[in-house]
């Protein structure tokens, strides 16, 4: 568990999810901006259920109390392959930090599971994100219709040894 303050906010702590968080993970991935309009087929019926809470390491990132606080945002790491599944910041939120605060999160994670890197398929809008936040471009993850009809930017965190 991490956390972070500053004078004006709420502590932010990130901790393991739970099986009670997967319906609010599942309305953060549904309600995000950057899934509107022609990106809506990839995240129309989607769910984050407490079954891929338990196979994979997803952990949320809370504002105020650690397991009553309002989910800011959450990751999935997938360790074989190793992937970052699914990174989503509440769209009033983004802009402060949370995204970063997760991928360092996330990057601490994988250097103690012995990984030396993590792919990223990413949504189209994300790319930028990934790219300042240290993924370095792969490739091009071609299209997968009908949930998404679009080809996708791939990246690779590599995992610092400490």
């Amino acid at each position: 568990m991490s956390r972070r303050t500053s004078p004006t906010s709420p502590p932010i702590t990130i901790r393991r999810a739970v099986a009670k968080d997967a319906k609010r993970l599942t309305r953060l991935v549904r309600g995000s901006a950057a899934y509107e309009g022609k990106y809506a087929s990839a995240v129309a019926g989607y769910r984050v259920g407490p079954d891929y809470i338990e196979a994979h390491r997803v952990f949320v990132a809370v504002a105020g109390g650690e397991h009553d606080g309002r989910v800011l945002g959450f990751y999935s790491l997938v360790l074989a392959p190793p992937e970052l599944d699914l990174l989503f910041v509440a769209d009033d939120v983004q802009g402060r930090g949370i995204g970063r605060l997760l991928v360092a999160h996330m990057l601490s994670e994988a250097r103690a599971a012995g990984l030396d890197h993590v792919e990223v398929v990413s949504h189209l809008p994300a790319a930028d994100f990934y790219h300042r936040v240290g993924a370095v471009r792969t490739g091009t993850a071609p299209a997968n219709p009908p949930a998404v009809p679009w080809d996708r930017p791939e990246f690779e965190f590599r995992v610092p040894s400490e």
